[in-house]
């Protein structure tokens, strides 16, 4: 594919990743009339895609599979973000629907969001996005014939592509369309989105993104949740991302009773688990992947979101009854105990059937059913005592414990600690990282 010898998929990249043409190929598949933005909604979303745009030919190095990967995923944002307009100009009670007392899970990426977002998801009265539904919010999901095969069909197809592209990624985080997802997917339709800066090298767009309004993001977010519980019953939404962290005062200032659960691990352990992920995503498009450079970028990152998050925690700008903090470590030295702690901080249930439904979704995928996640702080080239000091004020405001150097060891400690504790069965992949 790559030398350019598959010539359909050759054709359809060799297309250029420009604007107009994106933008006219998105109308005519959509059957729109008119010109320029018209049927898109208003202008904002095209400050960041001629930024983006540029980016992605100039500087991600896109092999000839990759640009067709990223043409496709490009058109799908702007066919689907043409129909969210169009549905709204249709039914703009949409934009009444309340999305009351949400729960956001966030923290650094690699410290358990994942699987406590699952988990979370297993209260009867929760509803956490599945992948075709972020992916594909028009029209609203109808309870009674839910999913909406056709769309989870294309869903999978998109998000199961990187896997079938690279090998291992499963292994650090598997995609489906009837997966739990991450709601940063609702963001990219504004193109302000961390999806592009995982899947692409794009330091312009980076810099870019770092100092940008995202405020019309959270606009987005909002309304793809609106419009995802337009023929349901208003939902107790339960949702994750990592990227929430570098946006706190506007996603408080979005949902104001909102419930905000964070998670901690080590960031140095952050550092290698989310540095092999991004390395892995960025191989399905390119063929030139800088380990260190990734490294270096989330360093940076997250240092600076993680000595903002203590900042907002002493400032008093994040309400202490409606935040909890959970520990990587804890979560794996006893997983059901530190999800009742959540669901208690949550004024939730913690039932019997719940448990009984945590406990069997832990154990449904043995450890290394999809290969095992193997990383290590040592390849990014970073100084080891520089990043411990970068951290420090952070892991000791929120008590975080330190990870053995060279990568976890948490399963040995894991079965250790709960030696007749009957845990064993629990133990999943998920401790490697999610």
């Amino acid at each position: 594919m790559n030398a350019g010898l598959v010539l359909p998929i050759a054709d359809e990249a060799s297309m250029p990743l420009a604007r107009d043409a994106l933008l006219g190929e998105a109308r005519a598949a959509m059957g729109l009339e008119g010109r320029g933005v018209e049927g898109f909604g208003d202008d904002g979303f095209l400050e960041p895609l001629e930024v983006l745009l540029p980016a992605l030919e100039g500087e991600a190095e896109l092999t000839v599979l990759g640009r067709w990967i990223t043409r496709r995923f490009l058109l799908r944002l702007l066919e689907v973000r043409a129909q969210t307009i169009a549905y709204v100009r249709d039914d703009p009670g949409a934009l009444d629907e309340e999305i009351r007392e949400p729960v956001f899970i966030t923290g650094a990426p690699r410290t358990g969001t994942t699987i406590l977002h699952e988990l979370l998801a297993l209260d009867p009265e929760a509803r956490a996005p599945e992948g075709w539904e972020l992916l594909r919010p028009v029209p609203p999901p109808s309870p009674t014939s839910y999913p909406d095969p056709a769309r989870v069909v294309i869903a999978d197809r998109e998000l199961r592509r990187p896997a079938l592209v690279v090998s291992g990624l499963d292994a650090i985080h598997h995609y489906g369309g009837r997966m739990r997802k991450e709601c940063v997917s609702a963001m990219s339709f504004e193109f302000r989105s961390e999806e592009f800066t995982a899947r692409y090298h794009v330091p312009s767009y980076a810099q870019w993104l770092a100092g940008c309004d995202m405020r019309p993001a959270y606009e987005w977010h909002r309304l793809v949740l609106q419009i995802l519980q337009r023929r349901s019953e208003t939902a107790r939404w339960v949702l994750k991302s990592p990227v929430h962290m570098h946006s706190l005062p506007i996603l408080v200032d979005m949902y104001p009773d909102a419930r905000v659960v964070f998670t901690h691990r080590d960031p140095l352990a952050v550092l290698g688990s989310v540095t092999s992920l991004v390395a892995t995503l960025r191989y399905a498009h390119s063929d030139t992947v800088d380990f260190a450079d990734i490294g270096r970028y989330h360093a940076d990152l997250y240092g600076r979101s993680l000595d903002r998050l203590v900042d907002l925690a002493d400032g008093g700008a994040l309400d202490a009854a409606r935040v909890h903090h959970t520990q990587f470590a804890d979560f794996i030295a006893d997983p059901l105990g530190a999800l009742e702690n959540v669901f208690t901080a949550l004024d939730r249930p913690f039932s019997r059937e719940i448990r009984a439904a945590a406990r069997a979704h832990l154990a449904e995928v043995p450890r290394g059913a999809k290969g095992e996640h193997r990383y290590s702080f040592g390849d990014l080239c970073l100084d080891r005592g520089v990043e411990r000091r970068r951290f420090a004020r952070y892991q000791e405001h929120f008590g975080t414990p330190e990870e053995e150097p060279g990568g976890p060891r948490i399963g040995r400690e894991f079965r250790r600690s709960t030696r007749g504790a009957n845990f064993s069965a629990v133990w999943t992949p998920w401790a490697n990282g999610y």
